[in-house]
């Protein structure tokens, strides 16, 4: 079920202001937490991983300069990963607009993944139990009243937090007023229905979603027609999977309360 927010929050990235500094990267880390990253061979080369939910791509402007480019979640309007989860364990919160993970519900498969236009989610492989890790737009501090961490980190305002209806004026002012400075376009304004996370940019950002040109039409609203026609047993299947992972994972808990009271209250008194 799709949910449209009105007036959520969102960023705005301009990359012309950003001169590389990572200070949102680190911003990110200490506000969730997240531990030191380890390199991954089969990992892509954009810096996002499960313990990093924001990233710098840097790139090469046609006069040689370097353009430093954050890269995160972009908290679609209609989030194809929400769209595609079996066990709803993604869903854009309908106060502020964040797509928001439940881990508790994830069942690992990784849809997500594969439904992300931006290729976003990442699968942690460090714990025993793995889940999908990304960015949350910091969502609990949102409804706080904070500020994302790495808007409020940025020394140069290159990325800056606001409702989504304020940072697009934000952004179409500065096009007008810098015709020359900027491509003539808002990323994530239109784009499969409009994004939260908005740029602007004196470079083409068509490479944050793989080169290909989205159209304004949602993931979820063209994949409808395919997902109908799917055969009844398919959705039995995908009910039993989900029952076999709550089952699972009931026993799993029950086994770890079975470990605490044990170590409480250890066996083998002597007799004497």
């Amino acid at each position: 079920m799709s949910v449209h927010v009105e007036n959520g929050v969102g960023i705005l990235t301009d990359t012309t202001k950003c001169i590389g500094c990572r200070e949102c990267v680190a911003a990110c880390k200490r506000r969730n937490h997240l531990e030191a990253d380890v390199p991954r061979r089969w990992s892509l080369d954009d810096g996002l991983s499960a313990r990093n939910w924001t990233s710098i791509v840097e790139k090469e402007l046609p006069n040689g300069d370097p353009a430093f480019i954050r890269k995160q979640c972009r908290h679609c309007d209609e989030p194809a990963c929400a769209s595609v989860c079996p066990v709803g364990a993604l869903r854009k919160d309908p106060e502020t607009g964040a797509v928001v993970y439940d881990g508790d519900k994830c069942m690992g498969c990784r849809y997500c993944m594969m439904a992300c236009p931006y290729g976003v989610p990442r699968y942690d492989w460090d714990q025993s139990v793995p889940y999908v890790r990304k960015c949350i737009l910091c969502n609990d501090h949102l409804k706080a009243g904070e500020k994302p961490a790495c808007t409020n980190a940025c020394p140069t305002g290159a990325t800056i937090f606001g409702t989504r209806e304020e940072l697009l004026k934000v952004a179409h002012k500065r096009l007008e007023k810098y015709p020359n400075r900027y491509i003539q376009h808002v990323w994530g304004e239109h784009e499969i229905g409009g994004t939260s996370v908005l740029y602007i940019s004196d470079t083409d950002l068509s490479f944050l979603s793989y080169g290909s040109k989205l159209s304004d039409e949602t993931l979820p609203a063209r994949t409808k027609t395919a997902m109908g026609a799917v055969p009844p047993v398919f959705v039995g299947m995908a009910g039993t999977m989900t029952g076999v992972y709550w089952i699972i994972k009931r026993r799993m808990k029950n086994q770890q309360h079975k470990d605490v009271s044990a170590n409480h209250h250890p066996e083998g008194k002597s007799n004497g």
